[in-house]
Parts: structure tokens; C-alpha cells; sequence
């Protein structure tokens, strides 16, 4: 009896071994596997056997990971404080580097973004923070691949998401902003001057040629502002056409 019990343990605990033995990945998965510790190879996606107390395997996730870097505070080359935050997609292209090379890629890549998001905007000054973040984003982004290649992790793309200004610097920009659109102004107020010049120069130009286009020039301005009745309109008259007006008169009393 007590044999019988002590076989029907065994072929239990065989059955446990065997049943504990087998591990399912999916197909976003991988599994270094260790054999008495030294690493052996990575296996998956699918059904996956160990051998009990002799090999471990550890997961390791290959999707890709977004990864939020809390908020840096920046100084600009331009000695700006700013706070700026990004985030990174990232994903794990050798598994074996992965678990290998660093104790924790996650937080490895998390502190290695912050260290380099100051480093890399710390080398730029604030109107590139705010106008050129595409250009930014590559920088950080190759800067960082470089750094976690060894680490078996491809960083695919960092953005930059906001850059906080204090009250100070934004009514200082506000200010700069509004002398601009002065200046634009007044650039394209004296541009409409000196173009209106030119025609003037010109038609005063083609009105010299003839003096009878001056005298019909002059009469024309008169009908245009007979019609205002509501105010009295005091108009110059040119000497030319009195001496017109005489000599015509002078030849009707001869």
C-alpha cells in the first residue's frame, strides 16, 4: 500500500515537472532563456519547453513602448529658463542585449531621455525651441538611438510636446511680437508711399506734355466735387486758364 502510494506520488510530481515545464509566448513576445545561468538562447513566439531548476527564462515585450519624459527644466543657449517635456516611442530589437546589457531598459531609457532632452536643448536657444521642433525632435531622437543601440533598443521618434515659459518671458515675447508687426507695418506703409510716388512722378510726367490735359485734368476734379452740397469748397483757379478765358474775350470784342 505504501508502495503504491509513493509510485502515485511520483508519477504526480512527474506530471507537475512536466506540466510546469511548458511556457506559451505570444507573438509579441520572446524569452531569454538561461541555462545554469549562462544565457543559452531566445526562443518564441509559441509553445516553449524548460527543463525545471536548470533553465529560466525571462519575457521581454517587442512592441513598442511610449514613454512619457516628465517635464526638464532647460536652460537655452541664450540663458532662457524653460520647462520642457517630450515623449518617446521606443521598442526592443534584441531581447538578449536587452536583459544582458542593462539590469532595466525601461528605466535605463527613461533617465537617459531626460539626461539627453537638457543636453541637446540646452545647445539651442529658445526661438529654435519654439519654431524648429521638427528639427529638435530628430536631434534628441538620433541622439538617444545612438546611446541605446548597445542596449538592443531602437528609439523610432521623440516629440516634443510643450514648452513652458514663465509670465516674464512670454509679455517679453508678446512685446517682440508686437514690434514686429510695427515694423512690417510701417515697412509696408513706406512701400505704398514710394510706389505711389512713382505713379504720381509719372502721370505728372504725361500731364506736362500737354498743357490742355492739366486744364481737363483740373475741370474734371471740379465735377467730381460739385455734388457735395453740404459744405462750402474753395478751388483755386489756374492762371493759364484765365489767360485763356482773356484772350478769348479779347477776341469777341475786336
Amino acid at each position: 500500500m505504501a508502495y503504491g502510494f509513493s509510485f502515485g506520488g511520483v508519477i504526480f510530481l512527474l506530471a507537475l515537472l512536466v506540466i510546469t515545464s511548458f511556457r506559451v509566448l505570444r507573438e509579441y513576445e520572446r524569452g531569454v532563456v538561461f541555462m545554469l545561468g549562462r544565457f543559452w538562447k531566445v526562443k518564441g513566439p509559441g509553445l516553449v519547453l524548460l527543463i525545471p531548476a536548470v533553465q529560466q527564462m525571462v519575457r521581454v515585450d517587442l512592441r513598442t513602448v511610449v514613454m512619457d519624459v516628465p517635464p526638464q527644466d532647460v536652460i537655452s543657449r541664450d540663458n532662457v529658463s524653460v520647462k520642457v517635456n517630450a515623449v518617446v516611442y521606443f521598442r526592443v530589437v534584441d531581447p538578449e542585449r536587452a536583459i544582458i546589457q542593462v539590469a532595466n531598459f525601461l528605466e535605463a531609457t527613461s533617465q537617459l531621455a531626460q539626461t539627453t532632452l537638457r543636453s541637446v536643448l540646452g545647445k539651442h536657444e529658445l526661438d529654435e525651441m519654439l519654431a524648429e521642433r521638427e528639427k529638435l525632435n530628430l536631434d534628441i531622437q538620433q541622439a538617444l538611438d545612438a546611446q541605446t543601440d548597445g542596449w538592443g533598443i531602437k528609439v523610432s521618434n521623440v516629440e516634443i510636446k510643450h514648452v513652458d515659459l514663465n509670465e516674464t518671458m512670454v509679455r517679453a515675447i508678446a512685446r517682440q511680437a508686437e514690434a514686429e508687426r510695427e515694423r512690417r507695418a510701417k515697412v509696408i506703409h513706406a512701400e505704398g508711399e514710394l510706389q505711389a510716388s512713382e505713379k504720381l512722378l509719372e502721370a505728372a510726367q504725361m500731364l506736362a506734355r500737354q498743357p490742355q490735359a492739366m486744364q481737363l485734368r483740373y475741370m474734371q476734379t471740379l465735377t467730381q466735387i460739385a455734388g457735395d452740397k453740404s459744405s462750402t469748397i474753395v478751388f483755386p483757379l489756374p492762371i493759364d486758364l484765365l489767360t485763356t478765358l482773356r484772350s478769348a474775350t479779347g477776341n469777341t470784342e475786336k
